[in-house]
């Protein structure tokens, strides 16, 4: 019996021990999880926040105007491209982004920016304007002249992912010192002495908390704010406010201060644009004021700073008195802790909030040319680069250009059959650039882009190759030489027979070359292309820079060829630049986010037509437009204006087409339904119209081409081709190539030409021209 205490003595020991032992085992698995666990934040906040912390997509712009006198621009089309901009009217013009008007006289305020070629400070303008032009254009300070000055160019989209997280990244070098002091004297005032959080901060957050019985007060810092808003997610909970905690302090271990608050900048969310978040102050200055940040006055810095504490709550075009009480608070604030002196604090509470309209997202505006700009990248950047890397590229969209051609779209299309489709494509030929696309009937539908990718035939517009192909056979054939529209019938190899027509079903017998091509008759052009051969035809087509098959068919003469209106403006691109060719552009230059140049997308011209064919060619383009099937649009072109086109259709009136080109702008029109039923519309009824509108609107120079030296005008008559004189009954003036005009004269006009002693007398007969 003695014994049994001494055993339970000895077993108490032995448990104390094994419970010591397991308590130090779990505080050792608690301290190595617990490790593990730091480690592994550690891990997520080093991969997170080395290298590359954002995906930004690339800001697309449209091309910047270049204004200087004598420029032909009116008044209304300044304003019209200051709107597209994004400048707004306010009283004197003098900040940045803003214009005023009296009578012709306007006053602006550039906005500073940076272009491929460098940055440009914001710069006050006085813009006089007299006869459609810019008559003067000075420094309102100093009076002196301006020779050329640059408006910085509308935002027209962005190359986004899915996901719609878009922000503008700045260099904390370049953000204001009072934004800063605002952010800080809001946000955490012990920023530069707390090591990632504040006790104090949560033990008053700890405190609250507890007596509500739930997570009401946050007591963070700014750098757990990074922490949560680039890590973790937004919700309330006890274990997330605890990862925060500790990777704040983790990143306050690994980073600098000046690292931790300019990834803030860029990184805190401020606004909500449709499906679009809008992050970083940069971005925001330019959502809601329309600046650069840099620019920006101290009420509209302390307007941004407010707003954090809740994006939606203090938005100011939502809830304007709300957020004004709030910026007014941010400012008196930033008055107590000396980030600005009181009467300035004060004189900035007296501003209205200042902030612009919401205007239309522009990634909206232009789909069909945002497609091209994606297209044209996307040979030189892969698509995850143009997502991510927050690419600046800088297009050749004219947004006025753009807003003329859509106008005309919606004009001529108005509310007739819905089933009707349309694709403009529209060229500054001075440039080489794409200035505008229409890709449908609803310009900002991003659905089929029928000006890249719609290929149909293209009908007569094939014609001018033909014609061409024997305008380089000088020797024998010119603009009045005669050609047979009568019946055709033509075997091919199978013993099928087809016959061409006419579009009116007529024959004429014999007709000018020049007449058959302005008036489009079918056979004439068959007959030509039999003659010089299909094979020159084709050849044409591919010095023109277009595909053409290996072997072509008598039919290729009347636009069996399918073509997209985007290769049509292509091809016509080289008889309106006289016979050079130029790839066209749509990107000028491309730099990375920082605005350092990374391509340049320069003008490149190569000849592929002899000046003298050219020439003889335009000038029938050109009577197809004084005489021929294009005559009509001369109701709606200005006075005056010279151009040069050629109108299209398809069997069936299944597809309307026009192209042509003034001196500085080309246009190319298609009309047509995507199951491809008839339209009931020729390319005279239909397409015509709506290249009338949108070039009248933009062209500013008629197409008037100078007459090579190895060219010279001649008198022939209409009915024969032979030479005359100017005073016979019939004669009419031709250009040719001085070494092969006709030799055959009529008796009217080698009578006259003796009588004058010119062209028909016995020198000429001896030696010629």
């Amino acid at each position: 019996m003695p014994r049994k205490p001494a055993r339970q003595s000895r077993s108490r020991p032995r448990r104390r021990r094994r419970l010591g032992s397991w308590l130090l085992g779990g505080l050792l698995l608690v301290l190595v999880t617990g490790a593990a666990y730091v480690a592994w934040l550690d891990y997520q906040v080093r991969s997170q926040f080395e290298g590359k912390r954002w995906s930004v997509p690339a800001t697309v712009y449209a091309r910047p105007l270049e204004l200087y006198p004598g420029l032909a621009l009116s008044r209304d089309g300044l304003l019209a491209e200051l709107d597209a901009a994004g400048y707004r009217s306010a009283a004197g013009g003098q900040e940045p982004g803003t214009w005023a008007q009296e009578g012709d006289r306007v006053r602006l305020t550039t906005r500073a920016f940076a272009y491929w070629d460098g940055r440009e400070p914001a710069r006050a303008l006085v813009l006089h304007f007299a006869d459609g032009r810019v008559q003067s254009l000075r420094d309102p300070d100093s009076g002196e002249p301006v020779d050329l000055v640059r408006l910085d160019p509308a935002t027209i989209g962005a190359i986004a992912p899915t996901r719609r997280e878009d922000r503008l990244l700045v260099q904390l070098d370049h953000v204001p010192v009072t934004l800063i002091g605002a952010l800080l004297a809001v946000e955490d005032r012990r920023f530069h002495r707390h090591f990632g959080i504040s006790p104090s901060g949560i033990a008053r957050a700890a405190i609250a908390n507890i007596r509500a019985g739930r997570i009401v007060q946050g007591g963070s810092t700014l750098t757990q704010q990074l922490v949560k808003n680039f890590f973790l997610t937004g919700d309330q909970t006890f274990t997330r406010k605890l990862n925060e905690a500790i990777m704040a302090v983790l990143l306050e271990l690994r980073y600098d201060k000046r690292d931790i608050l300019e990834t803030y900048l860029n990184e805190v969310f401020i606004a909500q644009d449709g499906d679009r978040s809008v992050h970083g102050f940069g971005l925001a200055a330019q959502y809601f004021f329309g600046e650069p940040l840099d620019a920006l006055r101290i009420d509209q810095q302390a307007l941004l700073v407010a707003m954090i504490k809740g994006p939606s709550y203090y938005n100011p075009r939502r809830n304007p008195e709300r957020a004004r009480q709030r910026r007014n608070l941010v400012l008196e604030v930033m008055a107590d802790g000396g980030v600005v002196q009181e009467d300035a604090a004060r004189a900035a509470r007296q501003r209205p909030l200042d902030v612009l309209e919401q205007r239309r997202r522009p990634r909206h505006d232009y789909p069909a040319f945002m497609d091209l700009v994606q297209r044209h990248l996307q040979r030189d950047y892969r698509r995850e680069d143009l997502q991510s890397e927050g690419l600046r590229v800088f297009s050749t969209l004219a947004p006025t250009v753009q807003h003329s051609a859509e106008e005309a779209v919606r004009r001529r299309l108005g509310n007739g059959d819905e089933a009707l489709e349309a694709a403009v494509v529209m060229l500054d030929l001075d440039a080489g650039e794409v200035s505008a696309l229409v890709g449908g009937r609803d310009p900002g539908f991003a659905g089929f882009n029928r000006a890249l990718d719609a290929r149909r035939p293209i009908g007569s517009l094939i014609k001018p190759a033909v014609y061409l192909a024997a305008l380089e056979q000088p020797s024998a054939w010119g603009l009045g030489s005669v050609l047979d529209d009568s019946p055709l019938r033509i075997e091919d190899g199978q013993g099928e027979t087809w016959a061409p027509r006419n579009f009116d079903a007529e024959f004429r017998g014999d007709v000018l070359l020049v007449d058959a091509l302005a008036h489009s008759y079918n056979i004439p052009a068959v007959r030509l292309g039999q003659d010089v051969g299909v094979n020159a035809v084709t050849n044409i087509v591919r010095r023109l820079g277009q595909d053409a098959p290996r072997r072509a068919y008598p039919s290729y003469m009347l636009g069996t060829a399918e073509l997209s209106p985007m290769e049509v403006a292509g091809l016509y691109q080289v008889f309106a630049s006289q016979g050079f060719r130029t790839p066209l552009r749509s990107v000028r230059a491309v730099t990375d986010a920082s605005g350092e140049p990374l391509k340049r997308y320069r003008l490149s011209t190569e000849r592929v037509v002899d000046p003298e064919p050219m020439y003889l060619l335009n000038h029938a383009l050109g009577e197809v437009m004084r005489e021929g099937t294009g005559r009509h649009a001369g109701a709606t072109l200005p006075a005056g204006m010279t151009v040069a086109g050629k109108t299209g259709t398809t069997n069936d009136y299944r597809d309307s087409w026009f192209a042509g080109f003034s001196g500085d702008t080309l246009g190319v029109v298609w009309l047509g339904r995507d199951d491809n039923a008839g339209t009931g519309l020729t390319g005279a009824s239909g397409a015509l119209g709506i290249w009338a509108d949108a070039v009248s609107a933009n062209a500013v120079r008629g197409f008037q081409p100078v007459r090579p030296d190895g060219v010279t005008p001649v008198w022939i008559d209409e009915d024969t081709g032979a030479r005359t004189h100017e005073a016979c009954n019939g004669s009419r003036e031709l250009p040719y190539m001085a070494d092969h005009v006709p030799d055959e004269w009529t008796e009217c006009g080698r009578r006259r030409a003796d009588d004058d002693g010119g062209g028909g007398g016995l020198l000429q007969r001896w030696f010629g021209d």
